[in-house]
This record gives C-alpha cells, sequence and structure tokens, in this order.
C-alpha cells in the first residue's frame, strides 16, 4: 500500500513543474539594436486541461505588484493562461512612477513587449489558437491604448490579439495615436470615478475621437474609486512627488489606494468581459 502511494506522489509531482508557476523569457525583436531585448515573465498555467486561452499583463509604473500577480491567479482559477510581464528588469528599472514620468517614445517602444507576448505565446502548444487577450496597468494600460486603438479608419488594422482589458489607463498616452480613431479589438476600459492619476476625462476625450466600431469598447467606471482601486489593503493616500501626465507640465502628485467594492466589481467585468470575448 505504502509502495502504491509513492508511486502515485512520484507522478504527481512529476507532472506538477507544467502546470506550477514557471518563469519564462520573451523576447523582443525591434528594427534597431536599442529596441531588442529578453523580458522574464512569469506563467501561469490552469490544471486540469491541455489547452486554454491566455490573458498577458503588463505593469503599471512602479514594476509587477501584488494587483498583477493576484489578477493572474484569478484568471488561472477560471482556466486560463496568465502570463505576467516584466517590462522593467531587462531595461534596468525598477519604478519610473516619479517626476521622470515615461514619455510617448518610452511608450512605443514599450509596446513591442506586447507584440512579444503574443508572439510567444501563438507557439506554445497549451495555448487556443486565436484565444488571447491583453491586460494593461495604469502606464502599461497606456501602452496598451497603443495596440488596441488604430489611426486607420477605412478598416480595422489586424492586431493579432482577441480582446484587451486597460485597467485606469494612462489615456495621456493614446494622443499620439491621431485625431480619428478605430478600434482594432474589441477592448474593455476600467476606471476609477475619483482617478486624479489617469483621469477619467482624458479617456473620454480619447473615446471620443473615435469614428467607426465605437461599440467594441466598453467602459466600466467604479464610483468612490480612487487609482489602483485593485490595491487590496492599501489605505488611499496622497502621493506629492509622482509624475501626472493630467497635470500642467506632467507634474506632480495624485491619490492611490484601494476599493474593495470597486475591486469586486472590476473582477465581475473581467470574468464577464473574457468569457465573451474569448469564449471560455
Amino acid at each position: 500500500m505504502r509502495l502504491a502511494v509513492i508511486i502515485l506522489l512520484s507522478l504527481l509531482l512529476a507532472g506538477a513543474p507544467a502546470l506550477a508557476q514557471q518563469s519564462v523569457r520573451l523576447k523582443v525583436d525591434g528594427a534597431s539594436p536599442d529596441l531588442r531585448v529578453d523580458l522574464p515573465a512569469q506563467l501561469y498555467r490552469p490544471a486540469g486541461t491541455k489547452q486554454a486561452p491566455a490573458v498577458a499583463i503588463f505593469h503599471g509604473c512602479g514594476g509587477v505588484g501584488a494587483n498583477n500577480t493576484r489578477m493572474a491567479q484569478l484568471l488561472k482559477s477560471w482556466g486560463y493562461v496568465a502570463l505576467v510581464v516584466d517590462s522593467f528588469s531587462s531595461r534596468g528599472l525598477k519604478d519610473v512612477c516619479g517626476r521622470h514620468w515615461p514619455s510617448q517614445a518610452d511608450a512605443e517602444k514599450r509596446a513591442f513587449d506586447i507584440d512579444a507576448a503574443g508572439l510567444w505565446l501563438d507557439r506554445q502548444d497549451f495555448v487556443k489558437p486565436s484565444q488571447r487577450a491583453f491586460m494593461g496597468y495604469s502606464y502599461g494600460g497606456g501602452v496598451g491604448l497603443l495596440r488596441a486603438l488604430s489611426a486607420r479608419t477605412d478598416a480595422r488594422a489586424p492586431s493579432g490579439w482577441s480582446a484587451s482589458v486597460l485597467v485606469y489607463p494612462d489615456c495621456g498616452l493614446g494622443e499620439a495615436i491621431g485625431p480619428r480613431l478605430r478600434p482594432s479589438l474589441p477592448t474593455m476600459i476600467a476606471m476609477g470615478a475619483l482617478d486624479d492619476w489617469t483621469p477619467i476625462r482624458q479617456c473620454e476625450a480619447l473615446l471620443g475621437r473615435i469614428v467607426a466600431d465605437r461599440e467594441l469598447v466598453e467602459t466600466h467606471v467604479y464610483p468612490n474609486a480612487h487609482h489602483s482601486f485593485d490595491a487590496l489593503g492599501l489605505p488611499v493616500r496622497y502621493l506629492e512627488g509622482v509624475g501626472n501626465r493630467s497635470k500642467p507640465g506632467g507634474c506632480c502628485g495624485a491619490h492611490y489606494g484601494a476599493n474593495e467594492a470597486a475591486w469586486k466589481a472590476f473582477v465581475a467585468d473581467v470574468k464577464a468581459f473574457l468569457a465573451k470575448e474569448l469564449g471560455q
């Protein structure tokens, strides 16, 4: 009996690494040497499935945070493959939330990380073909806009992604896309009503420039919620020294902190949106 138990445990453990959290690397192959970099990422795979839809997660200005890994675990529990991409460490960055707020050029370089994640997921036999989405948070959400919206209005530009979720995105980064926009793919935008770091008004102005397929974008605004409403356990506070693209000169100060009601509503909205767009 004991031998049978040992054999069973050995078989279970032998299969565990393929389904557990795993470190992987993505190759960003840009057109110039300064765009070529290998990015570390954490892979989360659901148990008991051979193939699943996938969601790549892109962090905000502070690097990979607990909110990103918490979402990855949730996605895994819902049956999705989740890939949390670290866009900073290979570039020698830790936190760009201060006065040296990321520029438009920085954002456009980082947009290649989204492309690299998509190519990497395409090559994995455990990812369902043509069933993948990306999520971008704050600065990462602003970068995501560069792939979710297109200046091409005569026909929808191909993105290679099935959907995107932009969480309190830095909509100021969308200014450079163009005066007339069209979504490249179905997109959910989640915002806090009291956000003064990436305020609603910037996103409303951006969405007002959409001239076709506006129905592909759904917005969710959570009452009484500030920036980082999903930072569970963190009371709302004011950060004086952070860069703020919504203020004159890009400086400075903003509120951020958790709102549990907003977090719960956001989780339900994301789950419903991904189920609709990825068929999970």
